[in-house]
């Protein structure tokens, strides 16, 4: 039997956080194993940072190309959408027809967009969840401004999460550039977020979560909080039973699991979220990290690079014969965003705010870019993001 028969075909389906760090770290273990890593998309998608790619940021900023993140790794990168799972022949069928063999298959394929059946949404809110949302969104900025020759009524974030306090925290200093970059007189700015619960951040310690509060009615965002969406029309979005006029309203509320765990019979917890064991295997070979699993913190990036990390590690020793470790969740340090240079973090017991909260969190993107790329391409990349956020917060970024 030759080396590469020898060798464990490892099928990674997701080119998140949780897909690409696995594939990473298996692909440093060339003699061990033959990796696939099968994707929807070309690049991979920096979610943190998507928020200033609506407010002035670049695509850059936002994404890296795969082929650029595995090149000389040795990881066969497959484009396509995974659709259909065979698990007597152990194949992935994607989109196009075309099957993907393994013989063990880590699922990281992310969590979809969640209207909850709101009717108009679909048709009428901007998303934030893409690089093409993003830029889709900024687009609108500009035009709305341009044509009408000045701001909407109301913007509108809907979604008391992290993406949309960052969001309604950047949004208002962002159009005023727009103005001023487009030499269209100065007007105020009024911008609304919408949360179904009664405080935001509603996982967090009830003062953190207050003092976030505190911080976006001092930027002027007008909070509706314990308030329900109930519709959208392209003018207005009903919230509560009251309407709110508006061309611009963003949906960050909403997530749900991927369909191809119940399109594939998966068992799902009460969630709709993948049930794992203590290894983060589903069933035999089959194997799901990230936002797709059912741990206690999935849903952050840093638990999906945890996931990544543990899955890779259990891979080798099975690989080798030595014990395998049982998972152990990891409580992520919460860094929260809130306006420029103004972020909450909670790590531990420990909670801080404003400047040195905003300085943790760029220490940590760049800590996130070392986790996917060798580090001196993550300085240059964590460079980049930065020089795009002094461009949007002093002098206006180009649209």
């Amino acid at each position: 039997m030759t080396e590469k028969q020898q060798k464990q075909r490892i099928v990674v389906v997701g080119g998140g956080f949780g897909g690409v760090k696995t594939a990473l770290e298996l692909a440093k273990h060339h003699e061990l194993f033959e990796v696939t890593l099968v994707s929807d998309r070309p690049d991979f998608w920096y979610f943190p940072t998507l928020y200033h790619t609506a407010t002035g940021g670049t695509r850059a900023q936002s994404s890296i190309a795969l082929k650029y993140l595995f090149k000389n790794t040795g990881v066969r990168i497959v484009a396509g959408k995974a659709v259909k799972l065979d698990r007597e022949t152990k194949v992935v069928t994607l989109a196009d027809k075309t099957p993907v063999p393994y013989d063990k298959l880590v699922l990281a394929l992310g969590v979809v967009t969640n209207y909850f059946g709101i009717p108009g949404l679909p048709e009428y809110s901007f998303g934030i969840k893409s690089i093409g949302e993003a830029e889709e969104l900024k687009r609108h900025l500009h035009k709305q401004i341009l044509d009408e020759g000045k701001p909407d009524l109301n913007y509108v974030v809907v979604g008391g999460g992290p993406t949309g306090i960052e969001l309604s925290g950047a949004l208002g200093e962002y159009l005023h550039f727009i103005m001023k970059q487009h030499h269209i007189k100065d007007r105020p700015v009024h911008i609304d977020l919408v949360e179904n619960s009664p405080r935001l951040m509603p996982r967090m310690p009830k003062p953190v979560g207050k003092a976030i509060e505190r911080h976006l009615r001092h930027l002027g965002v007008k909070l509706y909080l314990g308030k329900a969406v109930q519709g959208e029309t392209a003018d207005e979005l009903t919230v509560s039973g009251k309407p709110i006029r508006s061309h611009t309203v963003i949906w960050t509320a909403g997530q749900a699991n991927n369909s191809f765990f119940s399109d594939n019979m998966f068992a799902l917890s009460p969630r709709k979220k993948v049930v794992v064991d203590e290894f983060l295997r589903t069933e035999k070979d089959i194997f799901v990290v990230g936002d797709n699993a059912e741990t206690m913190y999935s849903g952050m990036a840093q638990t999906a690079v945890y996931d990544a990390e543990f899955i890779a590690h259990n891979f080798v020793k099975e690989a080798e014969n030595e014990p395998k470790l049982a998972y152990r969740p990891k409580k992520p340090v919460y860094v929260m965003p809130a306006g420029p240079r103004w972020a909450a973090v909670e790590w531990g017991k420990t909670h801080m705010y404003g400047k040195l909260g905003w300085f943790l969190r760029e220490a940590g993107d760049f800590v996130a870019f070392t986790d996917i790329e060798p580090l001196p391409q993550a300085a240059l990349q964590w460079a980049h993001t930065l020089q795009d956020q002094h461009l949007c917060s002093v002098c206006g970024a180009v649209a």
